[in-house]
């Protein structure tokens, strides 16, 4: 997940702009291509996918799962594409069990957050952008309790980002 220095993943009305501030002159993934080949499907909130949508490209060739309560059909070009899933959080991971989904990337503010409430993140991988946006949608939100985390590895990419993984205690 990338974010900005201040923890927005997006900006106030769901702007990614700022993203592509960054000069990317060797047309880099920054690991992206190898996380993916390491998850069985990606389980994405509703916001992500209509963001996602919104492209005018699918860039995934793995399973996607949306994570949607009040989604009833996803529109016609990407019907094949993605499935939802819906009820409690617990609910749509056993769903994803039952299709013998293991490893799941989990996109989107929400979710994540839902992810940490429940217990389920193993390990988490946010790579910082050089950009104080200053109000957004924030990556993380209110905790009941503290989350422990183990830095595995930190990297600068393109003398700009640092992408930073952590193992969840």
């Amino acid at each position: 997940m990338a974010q900005s220095l201040d923890g927005y993943i997006a900006g106030p009305n769901g702007e990614l702009d700022w993203l592509e501030d960054i000069e990317n002159p060797d047309e880099s993934d920054f690991g992206f291509a190898e996380f993916m080949s390491s998850v069985d499907a990606l389980l994405m909130g509703k916001h992500t996918f209509e963001k996602v949508a919104s492209f005018g490209f699918w860039p995934y060739d793995k399973p996607v799962y949306v994570a949607s309560n009040s989604l009833t059909s996803l529109p016609e070009e990407l019907k094949d594409k993605a499935t939802i899933v819906s009820g409690s959080f617990p609910d749509m991971l056993a769903h994803l069990e039952s299709r013998d989904v293991s490893a799941v990337y989990i996109d989107g503010g929400q979710l994540i957050q839902s992810a940490i409430r429940h217990g389920v993140l193993r390990e988490l991988t946010v790579t910082t952008m050089p950009v104080i946006l200053g109000a957004g949608i924030p990556l993380f939100g209110p905790l009941e309790s503290k989350v422990k985390l183990s830095l595995v590895n930190s990297e600068v990419l393109v003398g700009q980002m640092v992408k930073t993984r952590y193992q969840v205690d």
